[in-house]
């Protein structure tokens, strides 16, 4: 796992702290965590191994000029709490993960997600949410039914 924040040592920092993680989190082995302005994950945060979360984009808007010149774009993220991100997702600059949101495994996650949603997909999208007073609804709003058990011997 390799955290990072700013780009080299000594730098001054726009945000304090520019990188939060709350109690009780458990990141997976081989995970980057790259902030450079303001990253914050809540508490009881759990992600899979290879996630990759940063709040830093490559500039790109002069066709003219290589990538890597270009000055970066940093946007917040925040991850809320009791979050977990599957195994080899990629959160980018300008995430917002409501409470409890179960991210699944190879997304690419960009935008603002509620709390108690199921995202998933390259763009990640919801493809389940909690409704109080409905329960579970998938995409469209259909009700779902209880998960059915293993049969009873």
């Amino acid at each position: 796992m390799s955290l990072s924040a700013g780009m080299v040592p000594g730098q001054y920092m726009v945000t304090d702290p520019v990188v939060s993680i709350g109690d009780r989190c458990m990141i997976g082995r081989g995970s980057h965590i790259v902030g450079h302005f303001r990253l914050e994950i809540g508490d009881d945060v759990h992600t899979g191994p290879y996630v990759y979360i940063t709040d830093q984009n490559h500039g790109y808007d002069d066709p003219d000029q290589v990538v890597h010149a270009q000055w970066p774009s940093d946007v917040p993220v925040r991850i809320g709490s009791g979050s977990w991100i599957g195994t080899g997702a990629v959160v980018l600059p300008g995430t917002e993960l409501g409470r409890n949101v179960v991210v699944g495994a190879g997304a690419v996650v960009s935008g603002v997600f509620p709390d108690h949603s199921v995202i998933a997909g390259v763009p990640a999208r919801v493809v389940r949410r909690y409704v109080p007073g409905s329960g579970w609804l998938r995409k469209g709003g259909v009700e779902e039914g209880p998960t059915p058990g293993p049969p009873n011997p």
